[in-house]
């Protein structure tokens, strides 16, 4: 029989389950849209692979966690915001896991700081970028462990502490903004502190968070369709984990009990807010001169009780009073008046090119006498890391025009009746430097600081609501004396009893409680965040060997299939 080509034909026998093929092969179209090539094609494919619903998520969370900061303070949405940064990251690789981090920190960062743009837009984005790229890290961690070992909510609230571990501390001393313990300034998730500190507060936020991602993931997971028996039950222990683990810090007792010393609080404001506050030389000075002598009038006419000791602020002196006459005699003059001790916040010049942000308990009678000098400084603030370097690239160096020098003591002061952990401003955001003054007998927790660049911003409320925390977090009261405001006495409760307004001058003068004993978190110090670091670093670890043990049985059932 003639064959053409194109014709098949059927085949019989033991080969007949051999499927009929054809005489010819047709060529293989085309591709409609051929891969581009070069930069342009690298980039639309890399678009491509982006997770975008992922990225938007995260981005949101972050802003979330935004708002639950000053000026907002919407403190109950770090919650869900931190839920949806894990939701976003689930199932993702690690590479997904550092874009997915990375835009949460921007969400998160770029508004929380943005109170720096007075001082430059350049420093501004560079401190949020820099701060996301530690989110990125975080978000790297979750994406290989959410999910995937057992337990993994407590890994993400360990890893969370991780984050800020490392944040806190390096380069240049870290930056402690953003951490979740202090979008809780007074709420039920504060009172853990007093158990493990500022770290248990963000373990406590965080693992209610992963907790509240189990359960949306849940129901996700099914719908629309029904919801299973299995499924109800998990998200109905998930949602009691989310509402217990917040009810077990209510559990925690507020301290409220101590002696009581009057306090005074001298807040003179400055000549005008701005990376130029400081003004004129010695009216910052002259201004808390002034407050002071209209507090010596009020209690001579009996306008208010006689004060045990009076706090000025940082910079409250803005020149040297041991290299300035005037000013010695006059802060020596206003501490006789009183008739009792001033804690002065002054700059003191260390040789032709330093200085020093320095407290000095000035007597009434012997004068100035013991000195705690800032020891954690504020790099581009307080000092210029590689000065000449960055002389070449910026002339904002000019805004430091000298560098300040770090002390090395610490700041415990007799100030009267009352012994005194004096910190200075930046310093409340760090828990060594708070933590070691009430260690050595800190009674009462003094923070000196001057906030006049920051006027109007959301720092100063930021700033407070570090020191609610570290109220409760060490059982002390809080006395905030500010330059310009905010001025406030906080009791060890964490409740704020007074405050005062923004560039005015102003005068607390009240009882203010002390106390001498130690909470958990005292005596534990730094041995929780570390514990939370180091588990959340093996977490990722078990992670990493759980997922090549499942990847090598794979391979091995795929091998057998073969066989």
């Amino acid at each position: 029989m003639d064959r053409r080509p194109g014709d098949t034909h059927e085949v019989r026998g033991p080969v007949a389950a051999v499927a009929t093929v054809p005489s010819t092969t047709q060529p293989a179209p085309l591709p409609s849209n051929p891969p581009q090539r070069g930069l342009r094609g690298r980039l639309r494919r890399l678009a491509q692979r982006v997770p975008w619903p992922a990225v938007g998520l995260a981005f949101a969370g972050g802003l979330g966690l935004d708002a639950a900061f000053a000026p907002l303070q919407w403190w109950p949405v770090a919650v869900p915001a931190t839920a949806a940064i894990v939701l976003a990251v689930r199932g993702r690789s690690w590479q997904a896991g550092l874009l997915i981090g990375f835009a949460a920190g921007l969400g998160e960062f770029l508004p929380l700081v943005s109170w720096l743009h007075v001082v430059t837009p350049a420093a501004w984005i560079a401190l949020a970028v820099i701060s996301s790229v530690y989110v990125a890290a975080l978000g790297c961690a979750l994406a290989v462990v959410v999910g995937k070992v057992p337990g993994w909510p407590v890994w993400v609230a360990c890893l969370w502490v991780g984050e800020e571990l490392v944040r806190d501390r390096w380069p240049l001393g870290g930056f402690s903004w953003g951490r979740l313990a202090f979008s809780q300034p007074n709420t039920p998730f504060t009172r853990f502190a007093a158990l493990g500190g500022a770290p248990l507060v963000t373990f406590a936020v965080a693992l209610t968070a992963a907790f509240l991602a189990v359960a949306v993931w849940a129901v996700i997971a099914v719908w629309p369709r029904r919801l299973h028996r299995s499924v109800i039950v998990r998200v109905v222990v998930t949602t009691l984990a989310v509402v217990g683990v917040p009810m077990l810090g209510l559990a925690v007792p507020r301290p409220t009990s101590g002696a009581a010393v009057q306090i005074a609080v001298i807040q003179g404001n400055v000549p005008q807010p701005g990376t130029h506050f400081l003004g004129r030389a010695e009216q910052v000075l002259d201004n808390h001169l002034a407050e002071t002598a209209l507090l010596t009038a009020k209690v001579r006419s009996g306008q208010l009780p006689q004060p045990q000791l009076v706090l000025w602020p940082e910079n409250a002196s803005d020149v040297d009073p041991f290299e300035t006459p005037k000013a010695y005699t006059a802060i020596q003059d206003a501490a006789s008046a009183i008739g009792v001790p001033i804690l002065v916040g002054a700059v003191l010049q260390d040789g032709p090119d330093n200085a020093s942000n320095t407290g000095i308990v000035w007597d009434p009678i012997t004068g100035p006498g013991q000195r705690y000098t800032k020891r954690h400084l504020v790099p581009f603030g307080e000092y210029m890391p590689l000065r000449g370097l960055i002389s070449h690239l910026t002339n904002l160096t000019t805004l430091v025009p000298q560098n300040f020098l770090p002390g090395h003591s610490v700041g415990t002061l007799q100030v009267g009746p009352a012994t005194v952990a004096d910190v200075m401003c930046f310093e409340v955001a760090f828990d060594e430097q708070v933590r070691d003054g009430v260690d050595h007998g800190g009674q009462v927790i003094v923070v000196q600081t001057n906030n006049a660049t920051y006027m109007h911003t959301a720092e100063t409320r930021q700033q407070l609501a570090m020191s609610q925390l570290r109220a409760i977090e060490h059982g002390r009261s809080v006395v905030i004396a500010a330059t310009s405001g905010i001025s406030a006495v906080i009791g060890p409760d964490g409740r704020v009893q007074a405050e005062t307004s923004e560039l005015t001058p102003a005068i607390i003068d009240m009882p203010v409680t002390l106390r001498s004993d130690r909470t958990l978190a005292d005596h534990l110090g730094a041995a929780p965040e570390w514990l939370f670091g180091i588990l959340g670093m093996v977490s990722i670890v078990a992670a990493l060997v759980r997922g090549r043990s499942r990847h090598n049985g794979d391979r091995n059932i795929d091998a057998e299939t073969v066989v």
